[in-house]
């Protein structure tokens, strides 16, 4: 067998080839792309006996994305994508000083892949489908964590300047919200504004009671507050208008990136047994289909979905002590999913909510409900 270590950069591949023994055969600085893959065929070519096979050589990398990867993969190489905090402490067993270097790397990673392989995870081959759906559900997720940062900027902006929109505003990252505030972005413009005006924003919007709570947002805005100096105020106008113009664009954004979520999502033949699963819609579930992936054989047992997941302790127990915590060595992406889809459950399925009355933990402490996901 052989053994090819990878250490991965933007533009070029460091990579070292090992024999059975651990006996360097082979290292390179390769280039990014078809003709850095066809050189490393040459050289694994170079040194695999004539009868073996592709599956004799088994490749190290800190990824397990990218073309480079996809390739890697189509060639019938094991590939095992090595976690980097994994590579660090493993390297740390050739030196304590702290020297690094690319090639160094790539001859730690070749070493981990032909001493520890049974200890660790070969890239899942994953269908096509399932990696269209990853890459959409990933980024519309992005694109929703990065709103949620858009409007924490803007609600600091607004406590600073605007506070009354804020009392009486209640999604920032609503159209009527933003339409609002594009119009006012300043107490002193939010005063002029008239019942009918509000209103009519609010009709856009398609809310209800427009007339109430157009009364009750002009009252909130004609209410005395903290004087602004107003070279300040002029700069908060113009903050809250960029923050407003963001969150517009990612609202638009978003909603495009969904409808290509569910298209992709829907082609896929699993798609019906993950919307069975109650509280997942849509989005939740081409979510949790991208991050568990369709390679059957990916997961020994439902404990190893689990353990990816998050969502089950850990044990750290030596001597007399023994603590068990919850695992925070996880896929993030998953664990946010599920977390939202445990209490979507509790509306769509009656066990669900049962399960919840029947746990002591939480018999008199009623659920925090998670922000929907948009």
């Amino acid at each position: 067998m052989l053994f090819v270590g990878d250490d991965w950069a933007e533009d070029h591949h460091d990579v070292e080839v090992q024999d059975a023994t651990g006996r360097r055969l082979a290292k390179a600085r390769l280039p990014e792309g078809l003709a850095g893959i066809t050189r490393l065929h040459e050289l694994v070519g170079a040194h695999l006996d004539e009868d073996a096979g592709p599956d004799q050589v088994v490749v190290g990398i800190e990824t397990d994305r990218g073309p480079w990867v996809s390739a890697l993969v189509a060639a019938g190489y094991l590939v095992i994508a090595v976690n980097p905090v994994q590579a660090a402490r493993y390297r740390e067993r050739y030196s304590t000083s702290g020297a690094k270097s690319d090639a160094g790397d790539a001859h730690a990673l070749a070493d981990m892949v032909r001493t520890d392989r049974h200890q660790l995870r070969p890239v899942a081959g994953d269908s096509d489908q399932a990696d269209a759906v990853k890459i959409v559900a990933r980024s519309h997720q992005t694109l929703v964590w990065d709103r949620t940062r858009q409007v924490q900027r803007l609600r600091a902006a607004l406590v600073e300047s605007f506070p009354a929109a804020v009392a009486v505003l209640d999604d920032l990252d609503a159209a009527d919200t933003l339409e609002l505030l594009a119009k006012a972005p300043t107490p002193a413009e939010a005063r002029r504004l008239t019942v009918a005006q509000i209103s009519a924003v609010l009709k856009r919007a398609r809310r209800r009671d427009i007339a109430e709570k157009a009364r009750r947002i002009r009252a909130a805005f004609q209410a005395a507050q903290l004087p602004v100096r107003p070279a300040t105020a002029a700069a908060y106008r113009a903050v809250v208008r960029a923050q407003v113009g963001l969150i517009g664009a990612l609202n638009t954004e978003i909603t495009v990136l969904g409808e290509q979520v569910d298209a992709h999502f829907g082609q896929h033949p699993d798609a019906e047994i993950y919307l069975s699963q109650p509280g997942l819609g849509p989005v939740l579930a081409a979510r949790v289909l991208a991050e568990f992936g369709d390679y059957p054989d990916r997961y020994a047992d439902a404990k190893s979905r689990k353990n990816y997941a998050g969502t089950s302790p850990i044990t750290r127990a030596s001597g007399k002590k023994t603590v068990v915590m919850a695992r925070y060595a996880r896929n993030d992406r998953l664990a946010d999913a599920l977390h939202q889809q445990a209490f979507c459950a509790l509306n769509a399925s009656p066990g669900a909510r049962g399960l919840l009355r029947r746990d002591p933990r939480t018999r008199h402490r009623p659920p925090r409900r998670p922000a929907p996901a948009r």
